[in-house]
């Protein structure tokens, strides 16, 4: 494929695909998304993108639901694990000062 004949490849295969307004830079976006999504460190996504500042690798991570709720989870498991520890017997939704 080459530079002089890539947009009307691009502009066939996105139609095709349902996703017409989708431009070839939101690819970049959502792997930039996807890698963050498996734990990337910032330096690593950094060099996967090719950013050589933080700044440019933050515009392309995007939190998501999914991902909130995963460190919900993870933070709920981490509490209950320390009180767990401690011997704390803490019933669900009743607070002990």
């Amino acid at each position: 494929m080459r530079r002089s004949n890539f947009r009307p490849i691009w502009n066939a295969a996105r139609i095709k695909a349902g996703a017409p307004e989708m431009h070839f830079h939101d690819l970049r976006r959502v792997g930039g998304t996807l890698a963050a999504a498996t734990g990337a460190s910032l330096k690593e996504l950094m060099a996967r993108l090719g950013h050589s500042s933080t700044r440019a690798a933050l515009m392309n991570q995007h939190a998501s639901r999914d991902g909130d709720k995963a460190i919900a989870r993870a933070l709920g498991g981490l509490v209950q694990h320390v009180r767990a520890a401690r011997g704390d017997h803490v019933n669900e939704g009743r607070q002990d000062a």
